[in-house]
C-alpha cells in the first residue's frame, strides 16, 4: 500500500478514537466550544483527505456528518441525544470503511444510504428522533455495521514517538554496541568457548536492535523536498521569472538528524538556482530557450550514500566573472588565478563573503550562504561539488552518508596504529604472497600500480600518507606479503596498502576534536571494545591527498592555449583505427573488458551490451574520431568508462602502454577538437577529451555510430 495511504489510515484511526471520546464528553457539556471545534476539524480533515485520495464512499459519509456538525458548532443547533447517537454511528461506519481501505486499497462495495439519510433528517428536524421509531440503545441501526464496533488494525499497529525519545534510544543503542564489542573481545582473548557461545546471542540481538532503531529514525527526503514548490514559486514571483520544479526520488530515506541538517543548505541552493541561475522569460526566449525554466531535484542511493542533485537549465556560471570577483575581494592573487583549474574556480563560490550579485536583494547578494552550505554539509560527513556549463545550466551534487551514529567498518593496522575504514567505501580485500607480489605490482615512473583482473589500480601506502613509519614505502623484490584494501572514492578506485587487516565490526562514530578537524584524511573517531581510541579514515580525503583520483580536467582557458605543459599521472595509451595512437587518463577507466561480439545487440540504432544489470552503450571509438575502423575480431577490447552516472564502453583495437610523465601539449586541430596532440618522449600521442567527445555526440543525436 502506498505510504501516503498508510499514513492517512493511521492518522484517521487515531482521530476517530479521539473524536469518539470527545463526543461522549460533549454530551456532558454540550456548550464546550473547544470540543465542538476539535470534533469539526477532525471530520473536516478526514473528508478532505479522503476526497483527495479518491475514496468517494468515505468522503460522502464524512460530508454528511460535517453538514450536521456545522450548525452545532455555530450554535444554531443544539446537541441532542439523537444527534450524538447519529454521529457516533457515523464514526463506526468510517472505521468500517477504513478497514476496507486497509484490506483492499479501496473503500469497498458497501453503501450506507440509511446513515446518510438519517444524518440529513436530524439536520432538517432540529435533532429530534424519528417519529414513532424507538431509538436503539447502542446507536442508529445501519446495515452491515456492528454497533459500537472498533477491529482498528492500522491505528493499533503504529504509535507516535517523540523524536527526543528516538534520540535517547539511539544513544543507548550506541552504548550497547560498545559494551557488546568489549564483551566479544574479552571472550576471544580468554579463548573460553562457553563464554564465546554465550556472547554470540548478545551480538545478534544487538545487531538486530541497531538495525530496527535505525529504521525507526529513517525519514524520506520528501519531508524536505515537499516545501520547495512553494519556495520556488515565491522566489520566481519576486524575481519576475517562470520556473517549473521537477522532483525525483523523494521516497529516498535518510537518518532524521541528517534530514534536519540539510534542510537549510538545500533551501539556500534552491533559492540560488532560481535567483542566480535561471534567466528571465525574455532573456530565455532571446537565447532560444523555453520561457519557463526547469529546476530539478533528484535523490538516490549510491554505495551507502545518498546523492542529492540540484540542477537547472539556466545561464550557468561565468568562470571569468568568478575569477574577477575573487581578485577584487582579495581571495586569490594573479598568480593563483592564472593556474587555477576549472574545479578550483567554481569552488571559489564557497568562500566566505563571495558573491557576484550586482545588487543586494531580499533573496541574495550579501555573500553569506554558500560557505555555510558547504560547512553544514561537511559537518554531517558529506561533500558538495559544482558542475556548470555557461549558457546551459548548473548542477550541484551533494553526497551524504545514510546515518552518522553507528557504521560497519574494517579495522586495519599501519605503523603499529589501528584505523577504521567505512565499509561503504570498501570493494574487496586482496592479499598477495610470494611471486604474486612481483607479478601483480609494478612501478610505472615511480608510481605503484597493481594489475587486478585486467584493471589498472593505483596503489597508496597508508603508512606513507599518515607518516606512521620511517620504513621504505615501496614494493621491492624482497617483499613477500602485501595487504591491499580496494577502495572507491568519488567514482574512482584505488588500492590502499596496509600492514595488517584485522576484522569487521560495528562502531559508534564520535566527532573529531578541534585539533584534528583540519586534517583531511580523518572522518571521526571511535572507542573500541578494549577502550582503545581509533581514527576513522576519510577515504575521499585520503585519495585526494595521495593524488589517487587522477588529474582534474583542465579548464577551458588552458585547453585553448596553443602549447602548455601538464602532469598526466597515469596515461593509458591505445590504438583505435588504422593510424595513430591515443591516450586517456587511467583514472577515467573503470574496467578493461573483453566482450564477445555475439553478445552485442542493437537498441534504438545503437550498439549495446548487457553489463552488470544495465544496458551499456558501445562506442566504436575509431569511427567516432573520424578514423577508419579496423575492429574485426570475435572478442572486442572495451574500455569501460562512466558518463553521467552510466557505463559507456569504448571499443578499441588494442592497449599499447601505460605511462606517467609530463607531456608537451600542441595546438588542437579545428576538424577534431576532441583530440589534443601531445609530444611524449619520441612519439606523438593524441590525448582524448572523453567528456567533450561524448557530450558532442549526444548533442548531435548520434551518440553511438559506426559498425562492429
Amino acid at each position: 500500500m502506498d505510504d501516503i495511504v498508510k499514513e492517512f489510515l493511521a492518522e484517521s484511526c487515531e482521530n476517530l478514537d479521539r473524536m469518539d471520546r470527545e463526543l461522549v464528553e460533549l454530551e456532558k457539556d454540550p456548550t464546550s466550544s473547544a470540543l465542538l471545534a476539535s470534533i469539526f476539524r477532525t471530520i473536516h480533515t478526514i473528508k478532505g483527505t479522503s476526497g483527495f485520495l479518491g475514496f468517494s464512499k468515505l468522503e460522502s459519509v464524512a460530508h454528511a456528518g460535517e453538514n450536521l456538525l456545522s450548525p452545532v458548532r455555530d450554535g444554531k443547533l443544539a446537541l441532542t441525544p439523537a444527534i450524538a447517537t447519529g454521529l457516533l454511528t457515523m464514526i463506526d461506519v468510517l472505521r468500517a470503511i477504513l478497514r476496507a481501505v486497509e484490506a483492499t486499497s479501496t473503500d469497498g462495495e458497501q453503501e450506507y444510504p440509511d446513515l446518510i439519510t438519517e444524518l440529513a433528517r436530524l439536520l432538517r428536524d432540529g435533532g429530534a428522533p424519528a417519529a414513532g421509531v424507538a431509538q436503539p440503545a447502542g446507536g442508529v441501526a445501519v446495515s452491515g455495521v456492528q454497533e459500537g464496533t472498533r477491529h482498528a488494525e492500522v491505528s493499533e499497529s503504529s504509535v507516535r514517538v517523540d523524536v527526543t525519545v528516538l534520540d535517547q534510544l539511539m544513544n543507548l543503542v550506541g552504548e550497547l554496541v560498545l559494551a557488546r564489542n568489549r564483551i566479544l573481545q574479552c571472550a576471544l582473548k580468554r579463548a573460553d568457548q562457553e563464554f564465546l557461545k554465550t556472547a554470540q546471542p548478545l551480538n545478534m540481538i544487538t545487531t538486530d536492535l541497531r538495525k530496527r532503531v535505525m529504521k525507526a529514525r529513517m525519514q524520506p527526503v520528501s519531508n524536505v523536498f515537499g516545501k520547495f514548490p512553494r519556495v520556488v514559486r515565491d522566489v520566481a514571483l519576486s524575481c519576475g521569472k517562470q520556473v517549473e520544479i521537477v522532483v525525483e526520488g523523494s521516497e529516498t530515506e535518510l537518518d532524521r538528524t541528517i534530514i534536519e541538517a540539510i534542510k537549510d543548505p538545500l533551501t539556500h541552493l534552491v533559492r540560488n538556482s532560481v535567483d542566480h541561475g535561471i534567466e528571465s522569460p525574455a532573456v530565455r526566449t532571446k537565447k532560444g530557450k523555453q520561457a519557463t525554466g526547469t529546476l530539478k531535484l533528484k535523490a538516490l542511493h549510491e554505495s551507502g550514500y545518498v546523492t542529492i542533485e540540484i540542477s537547472d537549465d539556466g545561464a550557468g556560471i561565468d568562470r571569468e566573472a568568478i575569477k574577477k570577483k575573487g581578485l577584487e575581494k582579495g581571495l586569490i592573487n594573479l598568480e593563483q588565478s592564472a593556474r587555477m583549474s576549472d574545479r578550483e574556480i567554481l569552488n571559489l563560490i564557497f568562500l566566505p563573503g563571495f558573491s557576484t550579485a550586482a545588487q543586494i536583494t531580499n533573496v541574495s547578494g550579501r555573500g553569506v550562504g554558500m560557505d555555510v552550505v558547504r560547512t553544514n554539509i561537511e559537518k554531517v560527513g558529506g561533500t558538495v561539488e559544482v558542475e556548470s556549463t555557461l549558457g546551459q545550466g548548473t548542477r550541484i551534487k551533494i553526497k551524504i552518508p545514510l546515518t552518522l551514529t553507528i557504521i560497519p567498518v574494517l579495522m586495519v593496522k599501519s605503523g603499529g596504529e589501528r584505523f577504521a575504514i567505512p565499509q561503504v567505501n570498501l570493494l574487496e580485500l586482496v592479499r598477495l604472497r610470494g611471486n604474486e607480489v612481483t607479478e601483480s605490482i609494478e612501478m610505472v615512473h615511480d608510481a605503484p600500480v597493481c594489475r587486478l583482473r585486467n584493471r589498472l589500480l593505483p596503489l597508496v601506502f597508508l603508512s606513507s600518507e599518515l607518516s606512521t613509519t620511517r620504513k621504505a614505502t615501496r614494493v621491492t623484490s624482497s617483499t613477500t606479503l602485501v595487504n591491499i584494501a580496494v577502495l572507491q572514492a568519488d567514482n574512482h578506485q584505488f588500492g590502499l596498502i596496509v600492514d595488517d587487516i584485522e576484522d569487521t565490526e560495528e562502531i559508534v562514530v564520535k566527532p573529531l576534536d578541534d585539533e584534528l578537524k583540519g586534517i583531511p584524511v580523518f572522518a571521526g573517531t571511535t572507542i573500541r571494545g578494549n577502550g582503545e581510541v581509533a581514527l576513522i579514515l576519510d577515504v575521499l580525503g585520503l585519495a585526494h591527498k595521495a593524488h589517487a583520483l587522477g588529474t582534474n580536467h583542465r579548464d577551458t582557458a588552458d585547453q585553448e592555449q596553443a602549447t602548455a605543459v601538464v602532469d598526466i599521472r597515469n596515461l593509458l595509451l591505445f590504438q583505435a583505427g588504422d593510424d595513430g595512437q591515443f591516450g586517456i587518463p587511467a583514472s577515467a577507466i573503470v574496467r578493461l573488458e573483453k566482450i564477445p561480439r555475439n553478445k552485442v545487440e542493437r537498441s534504438a540504432r545503437q550498439n549495446v551490451v548487457r553489463y552488470r544489470g544495465e544496458i551499456m552503450r558501445l562506442l566504436d571509438l575509431a569511427s567516432a574520431l573520424g578514423r577508419n575502423s579496423v575492429v574485426d575480431a570475435d572478442v572486442l577490447q572495451v574500455l569501460v568508462c562512466l558518463h553521467q552516472g552510466r557505463h559507456i564502453g569504448l571499443v578499441i583495437d588494442r592497449i599499447v602502454d601505460v605511462v606517467r610523465d609530463k607531456v608537451v601539449l600542441q595546438e588542437r586541430a579545428e576538424e577534431n577538437p576532441n583530440l589534443q596532440p601531445a609530444i611524449f618522449g619520441d612519439r606523438v600521442v593524441d590525448l582524448l577529451d572523453m567528456p567533450g567527445l561524448l557530450a558532442n555526440l549526444a548533442s548531435q543525436g548520434q551518440f553511438v555510430t559506426g559498425g562492429m
